[in-house]
């Protein structure tokens, strides 16, 4: 039986696969200023090679991780501003493995979308490309899906692959955590990747605020803080390796510190977190107030200004809160470590 339409391309099914190669000819030179000198390979294989400095270490040890951005693309589509979320992206996922002590090594990205629009989505790139540079990481690889009727045409999701390597003599897991050890953080630009459905659904459900609305207690618009990007914390541990014993380390993320930071602790330990140790931002407070959100609630939810947690010793504390603020990292001490029972957090 014949078909008595015209001859259909992938092009009219949805799939153009000119965009595709255009936005890998957009997006090579980017990746390849990322480039550090174990790449082994251009962009375009199909595979990436990275050749490990065996001379360097004794016992490597490789640790992954993987993370996404959630729903702060909302923010970035209704913005039509794409440049930063790929920061975000490298930040979420270098985050995580820099806890082990671990040194980024490479970083691959899934990129997914409706319909491929190479210059704009190419800004994607632009900033995860910039988030590499800043974790000192090479962007070696990634996966451009253009999936038309699964996504919304200006739709994209994004996902993020980091690989690093410690020393293993040298990996941080907190079983050096012992009671009476402090506990500092470091501040974080805002909301960095979580909590994003809550928050949207403050200020556009329930306040009805426009993106391009100035709030004058953020000293910009409601845009403009929402999509600060994900701070990258490799450059603090950098500042402060070799120099001090740091027991352990959280990203604090979805789950807030409460959350995070007893999946470092011992059985036994509890973080005891002094309230009003830190200056809260006010797009947290912000939040609060128009959600009547209880505060337990936030704690829950959000970092509350607090990006990443160290575990030193009491005596290392002066020292490391003095070289990470020369350092660009305003920091606080916001605790300490003491013996407890069943419960791994408490405020007080």
């Amino acid at each position: 039986m014949k078909s008595s339409i015209s001859e259909l391309t992938y092009k009219e099914s949805g799939v153009d696969i000119r965009a595709g190669e255009r936005f890998v000819n957009l997006i090579s030179p980017m990746a390849r200023a990322t480039f550090r000198q174990e790449v082994m390979t251009n962009i375009g294989h199909f595979g990436a090679l990275f050749r490990l400095d065996t001379k360097k270490y004794r016992e490597p040890v490789l640790v992954s991780g993987t993370d996404g951005v959630g729903t702060k693309l909302k923010i970035a589509f209704m913005m039509d501003k794409h440049d930063t979320v790929g920061i975000d992206l490298v930040a979420m996922c270098v985050n995580d493995i820099l806890t082990s002590g671990a040194e980024p090594l490479f970083f691959l990205d899934y990129f997914a979308t409706g319909r491929l629009q190479p210059e704009k989505h190419s800004e994607v790139i632009k900033g995860i490309a910039r988030g590499c540079r800043e974790a000192g990481c090479s962007l070696i690889g990634g996966e451009t899906a253009e999936m038309p009727g699964f996504y919304q045409e200006n739709d994209y999701d994004i996902s993020g692959f980091a690989v690093g390597v410690v020393e293993r003599e040298e990996i941080i897991d907190g079983r050096e955590i012992a009671e009476g050890d402090v506990i500092i953080a470091i501040a974080s630009n805002g909301l960095h990747s979580n909590g994003y459905s809550l928050a949207r659904k403050v200020f556009f459900d329930i306040s009805n605020l426009s993106l391009d609305k100035y709030i004058p207690e953020l000293n910009m618009t409601l845009g403009e803080e929402l999509l600060k990007p994900t701070r990258v914390y490799v450059k603090a541990f950098t500042a402060l390796k070799g120099l001090i014993a740091i027991k352990g380390m959280a990203h604090i993320t979805g789950g807030g510190i409460s959350g995070n930071l007893p999946r470092i602790l011992e059985e036994g330990l509890v973080a005891v977190i002094k309230k009003d140790s830190w200056h809260v931002p006010p797009i947290f407070h912000l939040i609060k107030r128009l959600g009547n959100i209880p505060d337990e609630e936030m704690k829950r939810t959000f970092n509350l200004g607090i990006g990443y947690v160290m575990i030193i010793d009491k005596k290392d504390s002066g020292s490391v809160i003095s070289n990470l603020i020369d350092n660009g990292f305003y920091t606080h001490n916001i605790g300490f470590i003491e013996k407890g029972g069943r419960e791994k957090i408490r405020y007080e």
